[in-house]
């Protein structure tokens, strides 16, 4: 399936992240893989999965296409989506369909910025599909600029200076302000949340936590009970 293609069969779509991090109770590989055979028998069109090993399990279980990261936290660093190229190589190595990565205005290990990150990676790998994970408009336009070949307002609310944003509202303004595919990630955590993203003009929307994490989702319930 070439670039084009992968594109038209997410468009309208559910996406749904797999992940589990080290402290929580379903990290696996073998669990994550039976959560994305589950997204996929109810309906999701893609999955986002978190490392090589999570990735290659998830594979045996679905054909759908990949959006792989690998969250690496290197010291005294903030950005932890795929960070370096090193986690990109491993990720284009594992033919992942689309990587995502960090791409705010951050600096990552190296010094380097996202532009810098994103053109070696292009340069080693040309046929292979990246997207920005962003935190404001701003950052949206200039990873575009840089090269990104899809947006997602994944990172709203989660730098220091984008405490405000509206992930919907970021996904309105960057479908209005760049040319590729904007994916609504970060906080689409209903079903009129993820409605409401794709009517805003968004190719398709990731959820994760929401449909994933049964820790958080019972966390949610267990304090709405404690407020009532």
């Amino acid at each position: 399936m070439n670039n084009r293609d992968l594109l038209n069969k997410l468009q309208h779509s559910l996406i749904v992240s797999c992940q589990a991090l080290e402290d929580e109770p379903l990290h696996s590989s073998f669990i994550m893989s039976k959560m994305a055979l589950a997204a996929k028998l109810g309906g999701a069109a893609g999955i986002r999965a978190n490392s090589v090993e999570d990735i290659q399990a998830i594979k045996k279980e679905v054909d759908l296409p990949i959006i792989g990261i690998i969250k690496k936290d290197y010291p005294n660093e903030a950005v932890f989506i795929t960070p370096t190229f090193k986690e990109i190589s491993a990720l284009a190595e594992e033919g992942v369909d689309i990587i995502a990565l960090d791409g705010t205005d951050r600096m990552r290990p190296g010094n380097r910025t996202f532009a810098q990150l994103l053109s070696q990676a292009k340069e080693a790998f040309p046929e292979q599909l990246f997207m920005a994970d962003v935190s404001t408009l701003e950052e949206g336009i200039l990873a575009v600029e840089a090269g990104a070949d899809i947006v997602a307002p994944t990172l709203a609310g989660y730098t220091p200076y984008s405490k405000d944003v509206n992930p919907l509202e970021l996904v309105k303004q960057l479908v209005e302000k760049v040319n590729v595919p904007v994916i609504a990630e970060g906080n689409f955590d209903t079903p009129d949340k993820a409605r409401l993203a794709i009517r805003a003009g968004a190719h398709a929307v990731v959820v994760g936590s929401a449909i994933t994490r049964p820790m958080k989702i019972t966390e949610k319930f267990a304090l709405a009970i404690h407020l009532k």
